[in-house]
Protein backbone atom coordinates (compact mmCIF):
# COMPACT_ATOMS: atom_id res chain seq x y z
CA UNK A 1 0.00 0.00 0.00
CA UNK A 2 1.03 3.27 -1.25
CA UNK A 3 -1.07 5.59 1.26
CA UNK A 4 -3.21 5.52 4.23
CA UNK A 5 -5.62 7.80 5.39
CA UNK A 6 -6.45 7.63 9.23
CA UNK A 7 -9.68 9.11 10.12
CA UNK A 8 -10.06 9.01 13.84
CA UNK A 9 -13.97 9.32 14.73
CA UNK A 10 -16.23 9.89 18.11
CA UNK A 11 -20.11 10.85 18.09
CA UNK A 12 -19.40 11.83 14.26
CA UNK A 13 -22.61 11.37 13.05
CA UNK A 14 -23.47 14.43 10.92
CA UNK A 15 -20.71 14.67 9.38
CA UNK A 16 -18.66 11.43 9.03
CA UNK A 17 -20.87 10.26 5.68
CA UNK A 18 -19.73 13.65 3.80
CA UNK A 19 -16.22 13.16 5.28
CA UNK A 20 -15.99 9.48 3.83
CA UNK A 21 -17.68 10.52 0.53
CA UNK A 22 -15.11 13.07 -0.17
CA UNK A 23 -12.62 11.28 0.49
CA UNK A 24 -13.26 8.01 -1.45
CA UNK A 25 -13.67 10.04 -4.87
CA UNK A 26 -10.07 11.32 -4.37
CA UNK A 27 -7.67 10.72 -6.97
CA UNK A 28 -3.23 10.07 -5.58
CA UNK A 29 -1.74 10.24 -9.27
CA UNK A 30 -1.66 6.42 -8.79
CA UNK A 31 -1.09 5.81 -5.54
CA UNK A 32 -2.49 2.80 -3.97
CA UNK A 33 -4.42 3.74 -0.94
CA UNK A 34 -6.77 3.18 1.58
CA UNK A 35 -8.95 4.70 4.02
CA UNK A 36 -8.78 3.10 7.79
CA UNK A 37 -11.50 4.60 10.16
CA UNK A 38 -11.44 4.15 13.76
CA UNK A 39 -14.43 4.32 15.72
CA UNK A 40 -13.73 5.37 18.90
CA UNK A 41 -15.91 4.68 20.87
CA UNK A 42 -18.64 6.20 19.79
CA UNK A 43 -22.55 6.02 21.30
CA UNK A 44 -24.32 8.06 18.87
CA UNK A 45 -25.35 6.64 14.72
CA UNK A 46 -21.92 7.40 13.98
CA UNK A 47 -21.05 3.29 13.59
CA UNK A 48 -24.45 2.68 12.18
CA UNK A 49 -23.28 4.65 9.01
CA UNK A 50 -19.74 3.18 9.10
CA UNK A 51 -21.70 0.16 8.61
CA UNK A 52 -23.29 1.77 5.36
CA UNK A 53 -19.52 1.56 3.70
CA UNK A 54 -18.32 -1.85 5.14
CA UNK A 55 -18.40 -3.07 1.49
CA UNK A 56 -16.01 -0.30 -0.05
CA UNK A 57 -12.88 -2.77 -0.76
CA UNK A 58 -10.88 0.59 0.02
CA UNK A 59 -12.06 1.20 3.57
CA UNK A 60 -10.91 -0.23 6.39
CA UNK A 61 -12.86 0.19 9.85
CA UNK A 62 -11.41 -0.53 13.48
CA UNK A 63 -13.59 0.10 16.49
CA UNK A 64 -12.46 0.61 20.54
CA UNK A 65 -15.29 -0.49 22.18
CA UNK A 66 -15.15 2.56 24.87
CA UNK A 67 -13.90 6.12 24.38
CA UNK A 68 -10.08 6.38 24.40
CA UNK A 69 -9.18 9.52 23.32
CA UNK A 70 -8.29 11.29 19.78
CA UNK A 71 -4.66 9.57 20.62
CA UNK A 72 -5.31 6.54 21.14
CA UNK A 73 -7.43 6.41 17.58
CA UNK A 74 -4.82 8.00 15.24
CA UNK A 75 -1.96 5.00 16.84
CA UNK A 76 -4.66 2.17 16.20
CA UNK A 77 -4.77 3.72 12.83
CA UNK A 78 -0.79 3.61 12.80
CA UNK A 79 -0.95 0.21 13.68
CA UNK A 80 -3.67 -0.90 11.44
CA UNK A 81 -2.23 0.45 8.21
CA UNK A 82 0.67 -0.29 5.74
CA UNK A 83 0.52 2.48 3.18
CA UNK A 84 4.39 4.22 2.99
CA UNK A 85 2.46 7.59 3.28
CA UNK A 86 0.69 8.06 6.29
CA UNK A 87 -2.15 11.04 6.30
CA UNK A 88 -4.47 12.13 8.64
CA UNK A 89 -7.97 13.38 8.25
CA UNK A 90 -10.66 14.82 10.78
CA UNK A 91 -13.72 13.27 10.40
CA UNK A 92 -15.93 16.70 11.43
CA UNK A 93 -15.34 18.68 8.00
CA UNK A 94 -13.39 21.69 9.80
CA UNK A 95 -10.59 20.53 7.38
CA UNK A 96 -11.96 19.55 3.82
CA UNK A 97 -10.31 16.29 2.33
CA UNK A 98 -10.50 17.95 -1.13
CA UNK A 99 -7.03 19.18 -0.02
CA UNK A 100 -5.48 15.88 0.80
CA UNK A 101 -3.91 15.46 -2.69
CA UNK A 102 -2.28 18.95 -2.64
CA UNK A 103 -0.56 17.77 0.61
CA UNK A 104 0.33 14.27 -0.15
CA UNK A 105 1.78 15.45 -3.49
CA UNK A 106 4.41 17.44 -1.67
CA UNK A 107 5.49 14.08 -0.49
CA UNK A 108 5.89 12.72 -3.30
CA UNK A 109 7.54 14.72 -4.57
CA UNK A 110 10.07 15.14 -1.48
CA UNK A 111 9.06 16.13 2.02
CA UNK A 112 9.41 14.12 4.43
CA UNK A 113 6.40 16.16 6.99
CA UNK A 114 4.07 17.37 5.47
CA UNK A 115 1.74 19.84 7.91
CA UNK A 116 -1.60 21.83 6.20
CA UNK A 117 -1.10 24.86 7.69
CA UNK A 118 -4.58 27.17 8.42
CA UNK A 119 -2.68 30.15 9.56
CA UNK A 120 -0.74 30.40 6.24
CA UNK A 121 -4.22 29.93 4.32
CA UNK A 122 -7.73 30.85 5.10
CA UNK A 123 -9.79 30.84 8.74
CA UNK A 124 -12.91 31.18 9.28
CA UNK A 125 -15.31 31.28 12.30
CA UNK A 126 -12.41 30.44 14.86
CA UNK A 127 -12.72 31.76 18.12
CA UNK A 128 -10.61 34.43 18.78
CA UNK A 129 -9.59 32.23 22.07
CA UNK A 130 -9.15 29.29 19.88
CA UNK A 131 -7.26 31.76 17.66
CA UNK A 132 -4.62 32.90 19.97
CA UNK A 133 -4.15 29.82 21.66
CA UNK A 134 -2.89 27.69 18.66
CA UNK A 135 -0.92 30.97 17.77
CA UNK A 136 0.73 30.86 21.37
CA UNK A 137 1.17 26.98 20.74
CA UNK A 138 3.22 27.53 17.93
CA UNK A 139 5.53 30.13 18.92
CA UNK A 140 6.09 28.11 21.80
CA UNK A 141 7.17 25.38 19.64
CA UNK A 142 9.60 26.94 17.45
CA UNK A 143 10.86 28.26 20.50
CA UNK A 144 11.64 24.72 22.15
CA UNK A 145 12.80 23.16 19.26
CA UNK A 146 14.21 26.07 17.24
CA UNK A 147 12.02 25.76 14.29
CA UNK A 148 9.28 27.20 12.40
CA UNK A 149 5.99 26.10 12.76
CA UNK A 150 3.04 28.14 12.48
CA UNK A 151 0.34 25.71 13.09
CA UNK A 152 1.49 22.97 15.59
CA UNK A 153 -2.39 21.76 16.23
CA UNK A 154 -3.20 21.19 12.47
CA UNK A 155 -5.72 18.15 11.78
CA UNK A 156 -3.60 17.58 8.34
CA UNK A 157 -0.26 15.57 8.96
CA UNK A 158 1.32 13.85 6.54
CA UNK A 159 4.21 12.04 6.83
CA UNK A 160 6.35 9.08 5.40
CA UNK A 161 5.95 6.28 7.61
CA UNK A 162 9.73 5.59 7.81
CA UNK A 163 9.74 9.23 9.60
CA UNK A 164 7.52 7.67 12.66
CA UNK A 165 10.32 4.51 12.87
CA UNK A 166 11.35 4.40 16.50
CA UNK A 167 8.83 6.68 17.71
CA UNK A 168 6.95 5.36 20.23
CA UNK A 169 3.94 7.27 20.98
CA UNK A 170 2.17 7.57 24.26
CA UNK A 171 -0.62 10.08 24.29
CA UNK A 172 -4.03 8.90 24.42
CA UNK A 173 -6.05 12.18 23.98
CA UNK A 174 -5.42 15.69 21.96
CA UNK A 175 -1.79 15.92 23.23
CA UNK A 176 -0.92 13.23 20.47
CA UNK A 177 -0.65 16.74 17.98
CA UNK A 178 2.22 17.98 20.38
CA UNK A 179 3.57 14.75 20.83
CA UNK A 180 4.10 13.86 17.37
CA UNK A 181 5.60 17.03 16.38
CA UNK A 182 7.89 17.08 19.53
CA UNK A 183 9.31 13.83 18.55
CA UNK A 184 9.68 15.02 14.64
CA UNK A 185 11.35 17.72 15.25
CA UNK A 186 13.69 15.69 17.71
CA UNK A 187 14.78 13.99 15.25
CA UNK A 188 15.88 16.44 13.33
CA UNK A 189 13.53 16.00 10.46
CA UNK A 190 11.71 19.02 8.78
CA UNK A 191 8.45 19.95 8.84
CA UNK A 192 7.12 21.26 5.51
CA UNK A 193 3.92 23.75 5.80
CA UNK A 194 1.69 24.16 2.96
CA UNK A 195 -1.57 26.74 3.14
CA UNK A 196 -5.04 25.31 3.65
CA UNK A 197 -8.23 26.21 4.25
CA UNK A 198 -10.05 25.64 7.17
CA UNK A 199 -13.29 25.96 8.45
CA UNK A 200 -13.84 26.03 11.99
CA UNK A 201 -17.39 24.34 13.42
CA UNK A 202 -19.76 25.92 15.93
CA UNK A 203 -18.22 26.40 19.26
CA UNK A 204 -21.03 24.22 20.94
CA UNK A 205 -19.78 21.24 19.17
CA UNK A 206 -16.15 21.68 20.03
CA UNK A 207 -14.21 19.07 21.82
CA UNK A 208 -11.05 20.67 22.69
CA UNK A 209 -11.18 22.75 25.64
CA UNK A 210 -8.43 25.21 27.07
CA UNK A 211 -7.45 22.29 29.80
CA UNK A 212 -6.45 20.61 26.29
CA UNK A 213 -4.43 23.42 25.50
CA UNK A 214 -2.64 23.73 28.77
CA UNK A 215 -1.63 19.92 28.58
CA UNK A 216 -0.53 20.37 24.93
CA UNK A 217 1.95 23.11 26.15
CA UNK A 218 3.46 21.05 28.84
CA UNK A 219 3.54 17.96 26.41
CA UNK A 220 5.80 20.18 24.21
CA UNK A 221 7.91 20.89 27.49
CA UNK A 222 7.93 17.39 28.68
CA UNK A 223 9.32 15.91 25.65
CA UNK A 224 11.97 18.34 24.95
CA UNK A 225 13.77 18.20 28.30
Amino acid sequence: MDLSIIVPAFNEETSIAEVLNRVLILSFDGLDWEVVVVDDGSFDKTAEILNGFSKNARLKILTHEKNQGKGAALRTGLKGSTGGIVAFQDSDLEYDPRQLPALVREVQEGADVVYGSRFLGRVENMTFLFYFGNKILSLCTGLIYGAKVSDMETGFKIFRREVLDGVVLESRGFDIEPEITAKILKKGVKIKEVPIDYKARAKAHKKITVGDGVTALYTLFKYRF
